[in-house]
């Protein structure tokens, strides 16, 4: 298929985010981890604002029962904006409005945690005829610099079929994660994908090439994962559904990303992320710089 073209136009992003948040416990008893403020913007807006700047016109939230203020958190607040606006607070009033105004946002409920495939397939009914392709966002995944969507979104328009992103990590520790089975292209860092292999011991890795919590997925992918079976804890993966595609001649690519990560989904990778973000903000990082300085020194 290469060289013809393709509609690799996308205006919704999925974002799984039926969590429990087990790992940031007592914390996340009352407030979802999705919401948690990497210094003070929750992970979630911020994968909802590279979705948009990527094109999205729609974010579909795939939520628990009783994770409600995930969702609520992308409404306006008329009230609290009122109040910002009468103290002359202009600055944290655009704060307070730049969630809501980033795309329009909808919501749909998992009932059961069974798995990232079964959460993805909850948003199909949120989707119209005009949705050829959607985005899948990981919210525990923060992807360095952002633009890898419009990126991928190029690649799909090239080869069609659906573009995962991944990363090139080194050998010796490729074994915690999805590994990519792929041949080259004419482009160095888009790789035609056959297959993976979930977490492998580095002598068995087909690659070097890991998989990072972006999916630009044609909507196919409903089909495919309506007709896999589930895998171990009865969940439905996402990457049995992308290799059932491969297998029927579906062309998957990968954009490898030469960017860094975080991952938001531990309390470690957390910290990272807020500190990372703390010393490049103007108002915190001078202080926090001299600070982490002196405190290391110290240790010393």
């Amino acid at each position: 298929m290469t060289g013809a073209f393709h509609d690799s136009s996308f205006r919704t992003a999925i974002v799984p985010a039926a969590g429990l948040g087990t790992r940031f416990l007592p914390a996340t008893k009352s407030v979802p981890k999705e919401l948690l403020p990497v210094v003070d913007t929750p992970g979630i807006e911020m994968v909802a604002a590279e979705a948009a700047q990527a094109g999205a016109k729609r974010l579909v939230i795939v939520t628990s029962p009783g994770k409600e203020a995930v969702v609520n958190y992308f409404r306006s607040a008329p009230e609290l904006e009122d109040n910002l606006e009468r103290k002359g607070k202009t600055a944290l009033l655009e704060k307070v409005r730049r969630g809501p105004g980033l795309l329009d946002v909808e919501v749909a409920i998992q009932e059961e945690a069974l798995g990232l495939g079964h959460a993805v397939a909850q948003a199909e009914p949120n989707l119209t005829d005009e949705d050829r392709a959607v985005a899948v966002l990981l919210p525990d995944d923060l992807v360095l610099p952002t633009g890898v969507l419009e990126r991928m979104a190029e690649v799909r328009g090239k080869h069609g079929g659906s573009v995962l992103c991944a990363f090139d990590i080194p050998k010796e520790q490729i074994s915690p994660y999805g590994v990519f089975d792929v041949t080259e292209t004419e482009d160095e860092d888009v790789k035609r994908v056959h297959g993976m292999v979930e977490k492998p011991k580095p002598e068995d890795a087909p690659s070097t090439y890991a998989a990072a919590g972006r999916y630009l997925l044609d909507r196919a992918i409903f089909d495919a994962l309506r007709r896999i079976k589930p895998g171990s804890g009865g969940e439905l993966q996402l990457t049995d559904a992308v290799a059932l595609l491969i297998e029927e001649g579906h062309p998957v690519h990968i954009v490898v990303h030469r960017g860094g990560r975080h991952d938001l989904g531990t309390p470690g990778g957390f910290l990272r992320a807020a500190v990372d973000f703390a010393l490049d903000h103007p108002d915190y990082g001078p202080s926090l710089r001299t600070w982490l300085a002196e405190r290391i020194e110290n240790e010393g």
